[in-house]
């Protein structure tokens, strides 16, 4: 994710940010059951991590937990997390082959362009290990739009989420949807989908 007025307000809002989620990603139930389907001690990658609050959930329970965001300001709340080890990258920079038991990337890849999603789901699957856990949360809806903070998104339906994992060499092995509020104070629609690689 490379929206520069997009990394401006994580940038300028990262302690806002962090306060928003502490609470609801240290109890989430869909980070417990990414946590869950991991190999003990095995190594996992929470992309777009932000704050680093879940990649530190994932560290306490023993995960390997790496972490990565497009935001300096991010990266820095991150790294001062115990057991967690965080750098500076966009979706652009994942590289790798089989490093990964498990990729969480929760309401991160909302912010590549459409186009760009193939990519990044392929590189995603090539950076998994073989049958490792792949969880990915976005906003349901279509097209892309601003907030009203000026954040940057692209929205998916079910259907071409699904489509779009498939054809990248994920098996969906279930969904979740909800709505929660987010940083600019609206409510929206989500979809967290579970898969192997």
């Amino acid at each position: 994710m490379s929206d520069t007025e997009t990394l401006k307000v994580y940038g300028d809002r990262a302690a806002d940010y962090a306060a928003l989620n502490q609470d609801y990603l240290s109890n989430d139930p869909r980070l417990l059951e990414f946590i869950t389907a991991c190999p003990s001690a095995g190594r996992v990658l929470d992309l777009g991590c932000g704050p680093g609050t879940s990649a530190a959930v994932m560290a306490k329970a023993g995960l390997h937990a790496d972490a990565t965001d497009a935001s300096q300001e991010m990266v820095a709340l991150a790294q001062d997390l115990p057991g967690v080890t965080a750098w500076q990258a966009t979706f652009e920079e994942i590289q790798g082959v089989a490093l990964y038991d498990g990729i969480w990337a929760n309401y991160s890849l909302l912010h590549a362009p459409r186009a760009a999603m193939p990519h990044h789901l392929a590189a995603l699957k090539r950076a998994l290990k073989s049958n490792g856990v792949f969880y990915i949360a976005l906003k349901l809806g279509k097209g892309e739009a601003r907030d009203a903070l000026g954040r940057l998104y692209t929205y998916y339906e079910e259907d071409d989420l699904q489509d779009l994992l498939k054809t990248a060499g994920f098996t969906v092995l279930n969904c979740a949807f909800g709505e929660s509020e987010g940083l600019d104070g609206t409510m929206a629609r989500w979809i967290s989908v579970a898969c192997h690689g």
